[in-house]
């Protein structure tokens, strides 16, 4: 007669690991009647679910890196990111009342950032707007970011912290874009932005950003001082035109012009002005 219920646990459904190293996915069998049970791994990952272990061999992207310890549970050699899923070990115990028996088991691979990207202003006026950015493409789980400043942590809220009262700035630690509304002379300094996760941290190069007053005379007595040569300049030209410096002078042997003769007729000028006679060669 069928007694007994196949039933599974497992030492650790939640495991984390560090990318290349190895994990053991555990699954064991606490009850079964069945000496040889058929067991099966299924990984689960962005919808799509695919065998792993299936008719008593590994299978896809683990052939290779893994294998099965102690009739049920899967080792997993040098991990990569790629391996993050949902793992599903089910057991199928012909002989027993209740046949079948499945566990979930979350495989987290963490991933140690790498050197982020940053972006600051050299020089930005006062009472402008800057905006810092730190950017990290390999971390998993993804980094939490936040920028130093002179080697001083700032809060992602300068309002929060007394120590930054004349300083208007926010801090998005998810995306690691640091904005300040309008700067002040103490914002500048030696800026730097550090991406963590649980697999670790990195840092990038600090970057000067020096924040300077704005010469609002110089400004206006550049832009006078421009339109004064401009205005020299216009008076120069209308000078110019006035003294008939831009006329032609050219008169001598140009404003008489030959009257137009027909083809195949010479003209010989006499002494007298005006008075013509025909050459030989003009054929009636």
């Amino acid at each position: 007669c069928l007694i007994g219920a196949v039933n599974l646990k497992s030492s650790n459904r939640t495991p984390v690991v560090q990318e290349f190293e190895s994990v053991e996915l555990s699954c064991i069998i606490t009850d079964s009647q069945t000496s040889d049970p058929r067991i099966e791994w299924k990984k689960i990952q962005n919808g799509e679910t695919t065998y792993v272990f299936f008719d008593n061999k590994i299978q896809g992207v683990l052939v290779g890196r893994a294998e099965i310890l102690g009739k049920t549970s899967l080792k997993i050699w040098n991990v990569t990111r790629t391996d993050s899923a949902l793992y599903r070990c089910e057991v199928v115990a012909r002989n027993d009342r209740k046949e079948i028996d499945e566990i979930m088991i979350e495989l987290t691979v963490q991933v140690k950032p790498v050197t982020p990207v940053c972006r600051v202003p050299k020089a930005v006026p006062v009472g402008k707007m800057a905006m810092l950015h730190c950017q990290e493409s390999e971390g998993h789980p993804r980094p939490h970011y936040s920028w130093y400043r002179n080697d001083v942590p700032l809060p992602t809220d300068s309002r929060a912290n007394p120590r930054f009262r004349n300083s208007s700035f926010h801090l998005n630690s998810e995306t690691g874009t640091l904005v300040f509304s309008a700067v002040h002379k103490d914002d500048s300094g030696r800026y730097y932005c550090i991406a963590s996760n649980d697999a670790g941290s990195a840092r990038c190069e600090e970057q000067e950003m020096e924040v300077y007053d704005l010469n609002i005379g110089g400004i206006i007595g550049g832009v006078l001082v421009v339109l004064a040569v401009l205005a020299l300049i216009s008076l120069g030209i209308c000078c110019a035109y006035r003294r008939g410096y831009f006329i032609s002078s050219k008169q001598d042997g140009e404003s008489y012009k030959n009257p137009g003769k027909a083809d195949g007729v010479n003209y010989i000028r006499t002494d007298e002005e005006g008075d013509f006679r025909h050459k030989s060669s003009f054929l009636i």
